[in-house]
């Protein structure tokens, strides 16, 4: 609730849409070591068919990689995964091998060359449909190809847990656990049960 002495200050235009998630985005070229990339600008945009966007800085080492090889991998970030995706975030693949130096599991796909990241609980194979100039980004928006997911996450009836992986989300700078269930979807009109 606010206050009488609650006050609004206006900035210039920035990026404020937070908490997003932290993807780790793997990608590679025949004949090359794979390699991760963080990207904190990613999101769903279509269902049918299924499609997500990432938006990478064209100075990056897996820019080049993504628009030449028009794929890559995006794999969920849970609590375990957190240092090494702040990690693959800051370093250069151009310097390191991210698989090695984070003792991360390349593990092969079943529909691009790239490898996904076998530690991560849920991993998204996609092709790139289009890429976006936008500015200091360029967007690459991508159709899902396959889906994998860590069978730890799986009950006896095959259902996917997932908000049991521990997922996490980046907020202006800083790593989050995701915790507290505040509702379902629809719950706000729901029929109450007397």
């Amino acid at each position: 609730m606010r206050t009488e002495k609650s006050t609004r200050e206006y900035w210039k235009p920035g990026n404020m849409l937070y908490p997003v998630p932290a993807v780790m985005v793997s990608c590679c070229r025949s004949g090359e070591r794979p390699n991760i990339i963080t990207v904190a600008w990613a999101g769903t945009v279509c269902s049918e068919p299924p499609m997500l966007s990432i938006s990478v800085r064209k100075e990056r080492y897996s820019y080049d990689i993504i628009r030449e090889s028009g794929e890559f991998a995006v794999n969920l970030v849970n609590r375990d995964l957190v240092r090494a995706a702040d990690y693959c975030g800051v370093k250069s693949g151009r310097d390191v091998d991210k698989f090695g130096e984070m003792e991360l599991t390349p593990m092969q796909s079943q529909r691009i060359a790239a490898p996904g990241i076998a530690e991560s609980p849920v991993c998204l194979e996609c092709r790139v449909v289009k890429q976006l100039p936008l500015g200091s980004h360029d967007l690459f928006l991508a159709e899902i190809l396959t889906v994998s997911v860590d069978g730890q996450y799986l009950d006896e009836k095959g259902k996917f847990h997932l908000n049991s992986c521990g997922l996490t989300a980046y907020s202006h700078g800083e790593y989050f656990a995701l915790g507290e269930k505040l509702g379902s979807f629809g719950y706000s009109v729901r029929k109450k049960r007397t």
